[in-house]
């Protein structure tokens, strides 16, 4: 048997409970919300008021999973004589991954005997969750330690991130768009088509006007570079637009795609740099 556990991090947009069924540990990253600090996992905030909150003009604001948080949760794994593959949010969206790397280099001092092996994914929100998912299904087949963190590797360049969000106001603040670019697509009603690079950086490729057109579009990169249509797993987020989510699967389904395996919710944490509305589709492809 395996001897080792499999962490994550909030950034990943799995619900706690199905990480906990999967048996994936979890670190959370904290969000500040009309000057109050909130923690993802444990924040008793509805998603839906997260971002009708939003909606009301209100900001959040994100902030890293610090290095001692990762210490304190890695080490009772350690303590129990399992080792860790830890797979991070992108180090081209936070500091977070970058943390629990130090944490990991201070515990292995500390525990010599134990391995622990940690992963800049370049992936986020349900990506991420993708990831996880087909690396813990490799650790249930038998692979070990460093057979999953290999494969975990390999896959990465190849895992796919297609966005577009409602409102581009949010990708303003963050500085994603400038502020001319958010009034005339406001007006105009242009989407953003966005996808995370080969970096881990979220960047714009493309513009469609109209919701209708740019989920099209969303699923129209999932037919045009998916490494398996029809058979391949496939992952949704959303930002509190489940309607849209599930337009966009049945829009796949019908188009003799694969279903959808997983529609999650776009987390406080991506969620407060791309706004109520956004849509994410998430896919192995021949490349990003």
């Amino acid at each position: 048997m395996s001897n080792y556990v499999i962490f994550t991090d909030s950034a990943c947009d799995i619900v706690p409970s199905l990480l906990a069924e999967w048996g994936v540990h979890c670190v959370s990253l904290a969000f500040r919300f009309d000057h109050i600090d909130r923690d993802y996992l444990n924040d008793d905030m509805p998603i839906k008021e997260f971002y009708q909150n939003m909606r009301d003009g209100h900001v959040a604001k994100t902030n890293a999973v610090n290095s001692e948080t990762f210490r304190a949760t890695f080490e009772p794994v350690l303590a129990q004589g399992q080792d860790i593959l830890y797979l991070g949010f992108s180090s081209g969206l936070s500091t977070t991954y970058q943390q629990g790397k130090v944490a990991a280099e201070d515990l292995a001092a500390q525990y010599p005997d134990r391995k622990i092996v940690t992963i800049d994914t370049l992936c986020a929100s349900a990506g991420e969750g993708l990831l996880v998912k087909l690396v813990l299904d490799r650790k249930n087949a038998g692979a070990t330690l460093e057979e999953a963190a290999e494969y975990a590797q390999s896959l990465i360049p190849r895992l796919a991130h297609w966005f577009t969000v409602e409102d581009l106001v949010y990708l303003k603040r963050g500085g994603r768009v400038s502020p001319a670019v958010a009034l005339v697509g406001g007006m105009l009603n242009i989407k953003p088509i966005m996808h995370v690079d080969d970096e881990g950086h979220l960047i714009k490729v493309g513009t469609i006007r109209g919701r209708k057109a740019s989920l099209k579009a969303l699923a129209d990169k999932l037919f045009e570079t998916a490494e398996d249509v029809a058979g391949g797993t496939f992952f949704i987020s959303h930002g509190d637009c489940e309607d849209d989510a599930n337009a966009l699967a049945a829009m796949i389904r019908e188009r003799g795609g694969n279903d959808i395996q997983i529609i999650t919710n776009v987390g406080t944490v991506i969620g407060a740099h791309s706004g109520p509305g956004t849509m994410a589709l998430f896919f192995l492809a021949k490349q990003r």
